[in-house]
């Protein structure tokens, strides 16, 4: 009898344990309770904002959230409106904002004092390389004729890119030219508003090489207007640019990409990190993402949160002495 009863107190013992459990379980888990805000720092059409609504498209689409979605754009200083709306949300897990390159170069270049540690990094989604592209007449017929005019003269070969001076752009061709030997700081390097303006001078003969994104190179290679001479991507991109080398195969070690991610409000918790882990694992693993990036000429990055935190702060330092030897660094106003 005594052991019928040390029996039934075992088990009272573990279901009064499992329920307990339970109740921590539920205590620490955490859901969206009111509709998500997807912030971008630019206007409706740019790249960040087609992230943002290819986001919100496909969450709606298969039902992902328990919650609502709206973009809202706050464009304006180069990200640092959309950044200055999101910074005092502090521990608020409804608001996400989709930032790209910029968050860590405008912090180097002292345009921002707000950069990644200001908030919570959430997810590196994707990588936009950049290409290298010059007129079809151009005398320049591989990268290996490039590069040997660079390191004879970097100031002989004008570069034309946008959008913005340290921007991805920019520090591609500063990544080009030291890895072709030449001098960085005798580089002759024009910052126009947007690509199809650098695209325009390249053209009518104002620059000699063209610095854009890939995405940005693939119409006017279709139509035969440029000749690309590679891409500095760590491997061949698919589709229309297929056939065109990386940087590294044409004898250059140089991978450029102007990377978009996904950052929060400082202060979340691990169970709110958590669930926007799950979420945009799920998200960059369905058809429709990658079929979109892959249509784009972009490549799926997906990090998680801390994977995208630490990968942040290598990329900062190597951006950091690339913008110092291009002249462009300087101490943050924070």
């Amino acid at each position: 009898m005594v052991d019928v009863f040390k029996n039934i107190l075992v088990l009272a013992i573990a279901a009064v344990s499992t329920a307990a459990g339970g109740v921590s379980h539920a205590q620490t888990a955490w859901k969206p309770e009111r509709n998500i805000e997807i912030i971008v720092g630019s206007s409706a059409g740019t790249g960040t904002d087609r992230t943002a609504r290819l986001m919100q498209k496909i969450w709606q689409e298969q039902k992902a959230l328990p919650v609502t979605t709206t973009v809202i754009n706050k464009p304006g200083a180069g990200g640092a409106v959309a950044w200055a709306y999101l910074a005092p949300k502090a521990g608020d897990a409804h608001f996400l904002l989709v930032s790209s390159y910029n968050l860590v170069t405008n912090h180097i270049t002292g345009r921002s004092n707000l950069t990644y540690t200001d908030f919570t990094p959430i997810s590196l989604l994707i990588s936009e390389y950049i290409g290298f592209a010059v007129k079809t007449d151009s005398p320049y017929k591989t990268m290996a004729d490039l590069a040997r005019a660079l390191k004879e003269d970097a100031g002989a070969v004008t570069v034309g890119t946008s959008s913005s001076a340290g921007g991805a752009n920019h520090i591609a061709v500063g990544l080009l030219a030291k890895a072709a030997g030449a001098d960085v700081k005798k580089l002759k390097v024009v910052i126009y508003s947007g690509g199809g303006e650098a695209l325009a001078a390249m053209l009518g003969g104002h620059v000699t090489l063209w610095v854009n994104s890939a995405s940005s190179l693939a119409a006017p290679y279709a139509a035969g207007t440029i000749r690309p001479l590679a891409i500095a991507s760590p491997q061949r991109l698919p589709g229309a640019l297929a056939n065109l080398p990386t940087a590294t195969e044409a004898g250059l070690k140089v991978v450029a990409d102007n990377w978009r991610l996904v950052i929060a409000p400082k202060g979340l918790g691990a169970p709110q990190v958590g669930y926007w882990d799950n979420a945009f694992k799920a998200l960059t693993q369905s058809r429709e993402w990658n079929d979109d990036l892959a249509a784009a000429q972009m490549s799926n990055s997906y990090r998680n949160s801390a994977d995208t935190t630490r990968y942040i702060a290598e990329e900062y330092g190597e951006i950091k002495g690339m913008l110092t030897e291009l002249g462009l660094a300087k101490a943050p106003a924070k």
